[in-house]
């Protein structure tokens, strides 16, 4: 008896969150609801550099990041953060800034109003906006600034930086249990109700619930998903992901990807950070990469055409396919910016660079356009396959250039027809 059944494909579970409209100018990115998760990132320019830093946003937003976060923490920032907007907007690049508070974001909220105004969302950490009497007067101040010029807020908070009273009282009121719950326990509590409290207090001041984003950032893994699933369970604000001080290099990025991607695949998460720390000399793009993949591997959005490559073995010997791969992989990269307007759709293609005759006839043929190298011991010959048909063979020393001049062919050909004639992307030299 045949008991087989139809394999269900994973998908993410539902979450119904609130929706959040960050808008600058004529743009409006939504967060939450029927909204596409959201990738942000975060200059780490001094705010007062004008220049360096509309030049850095606009790197991240070229790079994919649709929010950009800057850190506003003197008056001197807060009054460059209008030029910042103003440059930006000379240069065609709309995308929303997020001013980042500390301390005395109150007061800089309210002395700069330009800055206010010019900014598309307030990042309020509850943990330092101030203490006793002054904390929910600060507080007030700043969600008064936000429905004044009408902008989003993101309550975020961090447990590096958590309310120390909110935290001492819950373990005063855990001594008194009759089993009382461990430290962890009482600190993802007290990241928790310090988020959605926070949130509430808010929305008494007369703030609109959708206009309130959720963040309680922390830097393990397992943390970062027990704090999230209750928080997703317990509210229904939007959520930003992000493990804070995730690290630099492989380890930033493994953990990041380990920790929202199993949120992410519960449904939990409307906009994300991937936190890395640099490498000495590497591009700031770098955490937009990180976070566009993350997403891009979970199916969940399509941010750049993807390159498929195999891992080498024994049988290729020769670098000629790992080389081939990055430069068609930066190649289309670095056209993106362009590309996204001109040729709509074009994010969908599929390439395929392998680097000998076991799998590569067969990757190449499910792939839009591939390429089967040759490996070790092997014919100098390389098919290219078309929409799953052979259409070519290449030999001889130009087989990288004339592969990416094929690849480029085909997206002016399948691409190009829906955007209409315009001027031609040059490839570059191989």
């Amino acid at each position: 008896m045949n008991d087989r059944q139809p394999i269900a494909g994973a998908a993410p579970l539902p979450r119904h969150s609130r929706q959040a409209r960050v808008v600058w100018g004529p743009r409006t990115v939504t967060v939450g609801g029927d909204a596409p998760v959201r990738v942000q990132s975060m200059t780490n320019t001094d705010t007062v550099d004008v220049i360096g830093t509309a030049i850095q946003v606009k790197e991240l937003a070229h790079a994919g990041s649709e929010m950009v976060r800057l850190t506003v923490n003197t008056p001197e920032a807060a009054a460059a953060v209008p030029h910042i907007r103003d440059q930006l907007d000379r240069m065609g690049i709309d995308v929303p800034l997020i001013g980042d508070f500390h301390y005395n974001g109150h007061r800089l909220l309210t002395e700069h109003p330009a800055c206010a105004e010019a900014l598309s969302k307030y990042r309020i950490n509850p943990g330092n906006v101030g203490k006793g009497d002054k904390k929910d007067k600060q507080f007030g101040q700043m969600i008064e600034a936000a429905m004044r010029w009408d902008k989003v807020v993101r309550i975020g908070v961090n447990w590096g930086s958590l309310d120390q009273e909110l935290l001492a009282l819950l373990m005063d009121e855990n001594l008194r249990r009759a089993q009382p719950w461990d430290a962890k326990q009482v600190m993802y509590e007290a990241l928790i109700s310090s988020a959605i409290d926070s949130a509430k207090l808010a929305e008494s001041m007369g703030m609109n619930g959708s206009q309130i984003i959720l963040s309680c950032k922390v830097s393990g893994v397992q943390d970062l998903i027990a704090v999230y699933r209750e928080l997703a369970r317990r509210s229904d604000y939007a959520l930003h992901l992000g493990l804070t001080e995730a690290g630099m290099g492989t380890k930033g990025t493994v953990a990041s990807a380990a920790a929202l991607s199993v949120l992410l695949q519960e449904g939990i998460g409307d906009t994300i950070r991937v936190s890395l720390t640099p490498q000495p000399g590497e591009a700031r793009t770098q955490e937009v990469v990180v976070a566009n993949e993350i997403l891009q591997a979970l199916g969940l959005r399509i941010f750049v055409p993807s390159v498929t490559a195999c891992p080498g073995c024994g049988r290729t010997t020769s670098t000629t396919f790992q080389e081939l791969a990055k430069q068609i992989d930066d190649f289309l990269r670095q056209q993106m910016p362009v590309w996204r307007n001109r040729y709509p759709g074009v994010e969908g293609l599929k390439v395929a660079v392998m680097g000998c005759i076991v799998n590569g006839p067969g990757e190449s043929k499910h792939a839009d356009v591939g390429i089967s190298l040759p490996g070790t011991g092997e014919a100098p010959a390389a098919p290219v396959f078309i929409d799953g048909e052979k259409a070519m063979t290449l030999r001889g020393e130009g087989i990288a250039h004339e592969f990416q001049q094929v690849v480029q062919d085909y997206i002016e050909k399948r691409f190009g027809a829906t955007a209409g004639e315009g001027p031609q992307v040059p490839a570059p030299h191989a």
